[in-house]
């Protein structure tokens, strides 16, 4: 399974610090935002659209973690990190995967985010289905999302970090920031079409 793509968002720096370190220091875990409020937060939103994990203080300035949760894509899931135990029943009404009270080492740290690991990957059969009965998936490509279907694959090319597919009846190859390994896996492309014509080139 891909790593867990995470923003964090606590109004203490010191508790936002150390929080940093322990995502930085899991495997699974890939660190795309830290913010000093949820405000912050909902700015990075705009830029990284697909964050799967929030780790979110509840009490912070102008926008609480809790409602701020309220906000995020259904998809994305959340842990709460606190100095005070009364919002636990709060934050596993907003369907947190879990709350960590401060101050917190990082067993506790790492359970919970092996909790949220343990979450994802059993939604990945889910998907996998869902992608094989639609049969097409969206890539990135000169700043828009674009469409491809299975059928219409001639070959896929890898290049580096990025990837070039050559579809039917297009003159022109779409090219998408994106290697070739993460295109299988967040497309399982690979094991959906182990028998299908596609062509795979790395240089």
């Amino acid at each position: 399974m891909k790593k867990l793509t995470c923003l964090i968002a606590d109004d203490e720096p010191m508790a936002l610090n150390l929080i940093e370190s322990y995502v930085l220091k899991t495997p699974f875990l890939e660190l795309k935002a830290k913010c000093s409020s949820a405000i912050e937060a909902m700015q990075k939103l705009e830029d990284e659209k697909e964050i799967d994990l929030f780790f979110l203080d509840i009490q912070m300035p102008d926008l609480t973690g809790l409602e701020f949760s309220k906000l995020l894509p259904q998809k994305s899931k959340v842990i709460f990190t606190t100095a005070f135990d009364q919002y636990a029943i709060d934050g596993y009404k907003v369907n947190a995967l879990d709350y960590l009270l401060k101050p917190f080492d990082y067993t506790e740290f790492l359970n919970a985010a092996t909790k949220a690991r343990n979450y994802f990957e059993s939604l990945q059969p889910t998907l996998e289905k869902t992608e094989k009965k639609q049969g097409f998936f969206f890539v990135k490509s000169e700043y828009k999302q674009i469409k491809i279907n299975f059928s219409e694959i001639l070959f896929i090319e890898g290049l580096k970090d990025y990837v070039k597919i050559f579809l039917k009846d297009q003159p022109k190859p779409i090219l998408t920031l994106m290697s070739l390994k993460k295109l299988e896996e967040e497309t399982s492309i690979g094991k959906l079409h182990e028998n299908s014509p596609f062509l795979y080139y790395c240089t």
